[in-house]
């Protein structure tokens, strides 16, 4: 994440190198999501696989949080580039800023990760000898159905981000007559949301179960999908404000119990690859297009249309939860011991 970070900062513009500078931005970013997918996993897990049974999900959502707080900074740092510079300047050099900057939390984030030490779960896993040679084709061959509704019920969460974060913010801008400096006023206070709903979840989830709540959620996402036209269909401050908070809003609901969620899908000896795995393919089928497909749903059929898109998402995500959570309700049922008959 740290190298693929700094060498945007450093990459050659199009006027010197052609078709060159955007495949090396493209490569730049390619680490960036191998690393995100990496790390994300290690981070959920050492949280989760040091929380006390019954603070899985409250600890679990310290990682989940650094997504609404790191989107904070890096737009209060836009924001200043865009005060303090031109636009020519801005394009000349002061976008290179705040990548080359970011090499100062490589080195912080470096330091902490060579600090860590394995969690007490992981370490019965290796005392008892249940780690395997290759986890990726163990999660591939062993647990795909579990990899297939993990991923599957992750995707909303990725689909509404997306859409909260870049479409908005291109829709908003370019087609709804925004100023950029105005518009991402605005995605700060529905951040504030987002960062204040992921504890408010997943201290919920701790009482009621994941599943439940990641449910009730993505319920909230779906019914968020009816009104998204109605809320971001012209130029209104107010309402648009209400769109990017309740929207974000129910991005927090799923977000903090899901890294908890995801991991306890899988064996501890393949939790990591089978979390991460299941965590970047919904990003990948989720997040990757998604702005792209609502934008053109919004030019052929109208900005409705996008809202209805996030219903189609809910519900697949909807199906895969309610699998999820009938298989952990049979296993709970088959391990429960039957009472004694007289």
């Amino acid at each position: 994440m740290g190298l693929s970070t700094v060498a945007i900062g450093l990459l050659p513009t199009y006027a010197s190198i052609g078709v060159l500078a955007p495949a090396l931005l493209a490569a730049c970013r390619f680490g960036q999501g191998i690393g995100l997918g990496g790390e994300w996993g290690g981070a959920v897990l050492l949280a989760v696989e040091n929380a006390p049974a019954a603070k899985r999900s409250w600890y679990g959502m310290f990682p989940q949080l650094g997504s609404p707080l790191g989107f904070i900074c890096a737009t209060v740092v836009f924001m200043l580039l865009g005060k303090y510079t031109s636009e020519e300047e801005l394009f000349a050099w002061g976008w290179r800023v705040p990548f080359l900057s970011s090499a100062l939390l490589v080195l912080v984030g470096l330091w902490v990760r060579l600090k860590i030490s394995e969690t007490p779960e992981f370490e019965r896993a290796i005392a008892n000898e249940e780690r395997v040679a290759v986890p990726l084709v163990a999660v591939l061959r062993d647990h795909l159905g579990q990899l297939v509704l993990a991923t599957a019920g992750t995707i909303t969460t990725f689909v509404i981000f997306y859409l909260m974060t870049v479409f908005t913010l291109s829709w908003g801008t370019a087609e709804l007559g925004f100023a950029r400096q105005e518009f991402l006023l605005l995605q700060i206070v529905g951040v504030l949301f987002f960062a204040a709903t992921i504890p408010l979840s997943a201290a919920i989830a701790d009482r009621v179960g994941r599943m439940p709540m990641l449910i009730a959620a993505t319920l909230a996402i779906g019914a968020f999908g009816l009104v998204f036209g109605p809320l971001f269909g012209a130029r209104d401050a107010l309402r648009v404000a209400a769109c990017l908070s309740l929207g974000l809003a129910c991005m927090g609901l799923t977000y903090g119990p899901l890294g908890v969620a995801i991991a306890e899908l899988f064996p501890t000896a393949v939790r990591y690859t089978g979390a991460s795995l299941a965590f970047n393919a919904a990003g990948i089928l989720g997040g990757s297009l998604a702005p792209y497909i609502a934008t053109s749903l919004a030019r052929q059929y109208g900005i409705a249309a996008v809202g209805y898109y996030l219903c189609v998402a809910a519900a697949i995500t909807l199906a895969a939860l309610v699998a999820i959570h009938s298989r952990e309700r049979a296993r709970a049922t088959a391990a429960t011991p039957l009472p004694d008959t007289p």
